[in-house]
């Protein structure tokens, strides 16, 4: 691992601030120094340490920032329009998927991702190992279980004539005595999270806006997890099961599409511990982008899924002026939302949620440090913290919009090695990207 120096670069540290010229130098897999253009403008105290045999990297006045951090991962959708599709993958191509998937996040700067829910058992926690011992290549991964369903409810796929659970695309449980069950199996594969289902999914026959566990279940879930000193996540578009997450202690919740004014006071109150990744990619996409799969907007509005969708942005209008946190995260991996344009979410926040560039930026680098149980090791271009680097091509503070295109993310760097190195052309004493 050679240490590196970066050069000429606008940096944007993760703290909210303005973005300022200087350099910044990486040694094993931390931050070692960052400094201001100008002589002698170290940030750091002390001499300025030396360099040599560190590989320099002449930014030529491009963009540097954190890793983004994805918070609503699925590595094993598989691009499909269904839950049976996406389920009924082989095993043997499906950990294939999820590898070359991984690799595809890394590829447009995602470095850390954190699960919410796999396709099968074990998928997730193989896919975070591999990546942990250098078997693959992928993000900082957080693995998560199958999404625990009850019968019928989302993610139950069984049909009547094949009741077995190898066709569900969830953990279907009913009662808490199974429910306990359930959650110590996956405690015993090593996922980092549990995934309750607390709401419908309109897609699914099952109201978004309908609830079907008993708050016993839930009360289960959340206590044999914690047990095991895991996290629990909850798919929570219903009003009831966004307050239940509350009530209970569900750290993450997905969607939050219909939180009425006693919800949003409930999460305004205990906003330091919860996370909210609202998924509108799948909203929109599914509303306006997938009539090539059968859901034109017309069939989509009699689901219900303009109303949501409406209803979620002023939901997350109301968090945001309420300083609740909200990450990128958008279901990505179905048909309409491919892996890969997860960036959108960042537009999305801007365009629809009222947003600046700045806080979409600080949603993706500095919050999800936390959202990766890692506290400010993460999300931030500063002494000490890892070293997950972006170089972009341009000023994502003035494009958003930017992030979207491979191309303009110059390089990856993850745990202080290059994923993909910036273009290089020969110089005397540096190194610079080729424009």
């Amino acid at each position: 691992m050679a240490d590196v120096l970066f050069t000429n670069v606008r940096i944007f540290d993760g703290g909210g601030e303005t973005p300022f010229m200087g350099e910044v130098l990486v040694q094993g897999n931390r931050i070692t120094r960052v400094a201001r253009s100008g002589p002698g403008a170290w940030s750091a105290p002390g001499p300025r340490a030396p360099v040599g045999g560190a590989t320099v990297v002449d930014g030529a006045g491009a963009f540097l920032m954190p890793g983004m951090v994805e918070a609503h991962t699925h590595f094993s959708w598989n691009d499909q329009p269904s839950l049976d599709a996406i389920q009924r993958m082989p095993p043997e191509e499906h950990i294939l998927w999820c590898a070359e998937v991984a690799r595809r996040y890394l590829d447009m700067g995602w470095t850390s991702c954190v699960g919410a829910a796999t396709a099968k058992p074990r998928l997730d926690v193989v896919i975070r190992n591999a990546i942990e011992d250098g078997t693959i290549v992928g993000p900082r991964y957080l693995a998560a279980s199958q999404e625990i369903t009850v019968p019928g409810g989302l993610g139950d796929t069984t049909q009547p004539h094949l009741p077995q659970p190898e066709f569900a695309f969830g953990a279907v449980v009913s009662g808490p005595h199974e429910m306990r069950r359930c959650v110590r199996m996956f405690a015993k594969y090593g996922v980092d999270t549990l995934k309750i289902n607390l709401s419908g999914e309109s897609i699914t026959g099952f109201s978004s806006e309908k609830s079907q566990f008993t708050e016993e279940e839930i009360a289960v879930c959340v206590e044999e997890a914690k047990a095991w000193g895991k996290r629990v996540a909850a798919h929570a578009r219903s009003t009831w099961s966004i307050k239940q997450c509350i009530k209970h202690g569900i750290e993450v919740i997905y969607h939050a599409s219909f939180a009425d004014e006693e919800a949003l006071d409930l999460l305004e109150a205990h906003k330091f511990e919860h996370f909210v990744a609202p998924g509108l990619a799948w909203l929109i996409n599914t509303c306006h982008h997938a009539s090539k799969w059968g859901l034109t907007p017309e069939v989509t509005r009699r689901m219900g899924y303009h109303h949501e969708l409406e209803c979620a942005i002023e939901s997350m209008k109301a968090m945001r002026r309420r300083g609740i946190r909200i990450l990128p995260g958008g279901d990505y991996g179905f048909a309409w939302t491919p892996h890969g344009t997860n960036a959108k979410d960042l537009e999305y926040f801007v365009r629809l949620v009222g947003m600046s560039p700045m806080e979409a930026l600080l949603s993706a680098t500095a919050w999800g440090g936390p959202m990766m149980k890692m506290g400010k090791q993460l999300g931030y271009i500063r002494e000490g913290c890892l070293a997950d680097i972006l170089l972009v091509d341009g000023d994502p503070l003035a494009d958003i919009t930017i992030l979207q295109d491979k191309a303009r993310i110059l390089a990856v760097m993850k745990d202080g090695e290059f994923h993909r190195a910036p273009p290089l052309r020969a110089a005397r004493t540096a190194t610079r990207w080729a424009a």
